[in-house]
């Protein structure tokens, strides 16, 4: 059995998730450290950087080490009529870090629901991501959105392309003083410019954004905004319904996202530690026709979390020397650890280790 004392925090929650995702059917899923690089090339937007490290396998094919896990889900899947193929996984993925712009290895845990999909999948995997946040701290938030609401409200207000990526970005940066001079040079009315401007306050309590959303989008996306409210209302019946709040700001690449997009949040750290949505359009574009939704925790971050620092190395030092039977010292070993303490032999006191006691091997009787 494992201790988990000795373990660290981003080490805990690798095996609390594993044992959540099995428990909902999901099932590992293991891949090689690299892929084919043509696989991150054609798909190199929907990455979170484009920085790939490369190089020649011994046939002379350009492999790259993986900066993604859900590009080679979608690439090994098989689409089906009512199957849906339910994994989880714990990778290390290649890419730039934001903070020190240099390469870093990524400790990345998450899973992936793909195949023929409804509803409940969808609030399947965002209720799994809210208590996988759960699982590291208490202190959590989950912000939702949905795209299909947000893209068919832009449709009928201007559908040039250029003017919907650069207003997704001000959207997405809670900007309203460039959203507006934008909506001013494509001469959208002030009345849908002001519309507009209401998906930046569009978060907060789950109930209060429906309510600004059926106001902003009348005779607008209806099916999307009917799937939004239900999705409420199932979220109502966990135990993390306080903490899952709706936010349209949450805005992901619309080339390969759609439908629900959602971004989780630990109190102690500065960035989302979770990411996900559905991913629909990626599906298409590779290829296939099935459904997709998942999500992705960066359990690297947890390192800016504060931890809680033991006041002790060990809480036994045994000293022991030459006229000591190496058989004493064993057996006055394996004695502490049966109490249930840690213990370091040494044959002399090191003033770096700090410890509850230091005993010789004539007083294990004594230790208390």
């Amino acid at each position: 059995m494992i201790d988990e004392k000795f373990l660290k925090t981003e080490e805990r929650a690798i095996f609390a998730l594993r044992s959540l995702y099995g428990t909902y059917g999901y099932l590992p899923y293991k891949m090689s450290k690299f892929e084919e690089y043509e696989l991150y090339v054609q798909n190199k937007d929907f990455l979170v950087s484009d920085r790939i490290i490369t190089f020649n396998d011994t046939n002379g094919r350009l492999l790259a080490l993986k900066p993604d896990v859900t590009l080679s889900i979608i690439k090994n899947g098989e689409d089906g009529e009512g199957v849906k193929q339910k994994v989880y996984y714990n990778e290390n993925v290649y890419r730039v870090s934001e903070n020190t712009h240099h390469y870093k290895e990524i400790m990345q845990s998450g899973l992936e629901c793909v195949g023929d999909l409804d509803l409940y999948d969808f609030f399947e995997v965002i209720s799994l991501a809210a208590e996988s946040l759960s699982m590291i701290s208490q202190d959590f938030v989950l912000e939702i959105s949905h795209l299909d609401i947000l893209s068919a409200f832009l449709d009928s207000v201007c559908p040039d392309a250029a003017f919907r990526n650069q207003a997704l970005r001000y959207i997405a940066e809670k900007n309203p003083h460039d959203l507006q001079r934008l909506c001013e040079k494509y001469e959208v009315s002030e009345e849908n410019c002001e519309k507009l401007s209401g998906f930046i306050y569009a978060y907060g309590k789950r109930d209060a954004v429906i309510g600004k959303l059926s106001e902003i989008c009348t005779g607008v996306a209806n099916d999307a905004l009917n799937e939004l409210k239900m999705l409420s209302k199932m979220l109502d019946e966990t135990p993390y319904k306080d903490k899952i709040l709706f936010d349209f700001s949450v805005v992901n690449d619309m080339s390969y996202y759609n439908g629900f997009v959602f971004k989780g949040f630990l109190n102690g750290i500065c960035e989302g530690i979770l990411s996900g949505g559905q991913y629909d359009k990626l599906m298409a574009k590779m290829g296939r026709q099935s459904r997709a939704i998942g999500f992705a925790l960066y359990l690297d971050l947890l390192e800016q979390m504060p931890s809680k620092q033991n006041a002790y190395d060990v809480d036994v030092v045994l000293l022991y020397g030459d006229g000591n039977s190496k058989i004493d010292v064993a057996r006055a070993v394996r004695s502490i650890c049966e109490k249930g303490m840690t213990v370091s032999a040494q044959r002399s006191a090191d003033p770096s280790v700090r410890c509850r006691q230091i005993i010789k091997v004539s007083e294990v009787d004594k230790i208390c």
